[in-house]
């Protein structure tokens, strides 16, 4: 069964960091295209960023700079450390394997003074 499992989210201030985390099983996580994408109430789910698994990296411009995606192949878990962290940053965070229809219960992120 596959399942994505997030975590790390919470209340920072404006400038601040996060480390999301998210335990992918049920999938060869080596060989997976891993995005991260989050969401606003009310809007559509937008993506963020994407993880090859040679290690190429791709981000949208509004994170680029602040966003870096990572992965631990060992023990299939996906990474994003956030800086810089902005008001319009806030959102539900979530992984998933490109493509897939499985999605986690999503980690929320709050960016607020």
């Amino acid at each position: 069964q596959v399942q994505f499992v997030e975590s790390g989210g919470g209340l920072v201030q404006p400038g601040g960091s996060l480390r999301l985390s998210c335990a992918a099983s049920g999938i060869s996580f080596d060989e997976a295209i891993m995005t991260w994408h989050r969401q606003v109430p009310g809007q559509a789910r937008e993506w963020v960023a994407t993880m090859f698994p040679g290690g190429a990296t791709f981000y949208d411009d509004s994170v680029k700079g602040r966003f870096t995606i990572s992965r631990n192949d060992a023990n299939g878990t996906l990474y994003l450390q956030m800086n810089s962290l902005k008001p319009e940053d806030t959102a539900m965070y979530y992984c998933q394997e490109a493509g897939s229809p499985t999605w986690g219960q999503g980690t929320q992120v709050t960016v607020s003074s």
